[in-house]
C-alpha cells in the first residue's frame, strides 16, 4: 500500500509492475486475507494504525482478485486501466512530430517486442506495452530466482525500461499540465 501510493505518484510503470507482484503474492495466499496476515504481513513493520491500513488494502485486493475471477492470472481492473492510460499516451507521443526522442527509444525497441513475439504466440494479441512490461515482469521473477539472464536480454530489458521510464515521465508532466501532443 505505502509503495503503491508512493509509485502510483512518481513512476508509473514501476507502479504498475508492483501491482502485478502484489496480485501473485495475494494469488500466491489464495486471495484469503487471513493467510495474508499471517504468513506474510505479519513481517511488516508498522504502527498498529498504519498495519491495519495495509491490511485493510490486502483485504481488498483480495476482495477485488475473488470478484474478478484473478485467482489463477490475469490483472485486476485497476491495473489494466492503468496500463490502458499508458498505452494511450503512447500512441498518442508516436502521432505527434513534438516527440522525436521518444520516438527513436520506441523504434529502438520495436524490434525486442517483435522478437518476444515471436517466442510466445499468445503473446501476439498483447498491445506492444504489454509486452514490454511482460518482459520487465518476467526478468524480476527471473531475479528472484537467482536465475540467470543473458548480456543481450539485459541489454532488451535496459532499452525497454528506458522507453516505459521515459513514457512515465510523459505521462506525470501530463498530468500535471496537459502535453502539447
Amino acid at each position: 500500500m505505502i509503495i503503491a501510493d508512493r509509485l502510483r505518484a512518481t513512476n508509473r510503470a514501476e507502479y504498475i509492475l508492483y501491482m502485478w507482484q502484489v496480485e501473485d503474492i495475494v494469488r500466491a495466499y489464495h486471495c484469503d486475507i487471513d493467510e495474508l496476515k499471517h504468513h506474510y504481513l505479519k513481517d511488516f513493520q508498522a504502527s498498529d494504525e498504519k498495519m491495519q491500513a495495509i491490511v485493510s488494502w490486502y483485504a481488498d485486493i483480495c476482495q477485488m482478485m475473488k470478484e474478478e475471477g484473478l485467482r489463477e492470472k490475469g490483472h485486476l481492473q485497476i491495473n489494466r486501466n492503468a496500463l490502458a492510460d499508458l498505452e494511450e499516451l503512447h500512441n498518442e507521443l508516436l502521432k505527434s512530430d513534438k516527440f522525436p526522442y521518444y520516438k527513436k527509444m520506441y523504434y529502438k525497441v520495436l524490434p525486442y517486442i517483435v522478437e518476444l513475439r515471436s517466442k510466445q504466440p499468445t503473446a501476439s494479441t498483447d498491445t506492444e506495452l504489454t509486452t514490454c512490461f511482460n518482459a520487465l515482469y518476467g526478468a524480476l521473477l527471473l531475479r528472484l530466482q537467482s536465475k540467470q539472464i543473458s548480456p543481450e536480454t539485459q541489454k532488451a530489458l535496459q532499452d525497454i525500461s528506458t522507453l516505459l521510464g521515459q513514457l512515465s515521465d510523459y505521462y506525470l508532466s501530463n498530468k500535471k499540465e496537459p502535453l502539447d501532443l
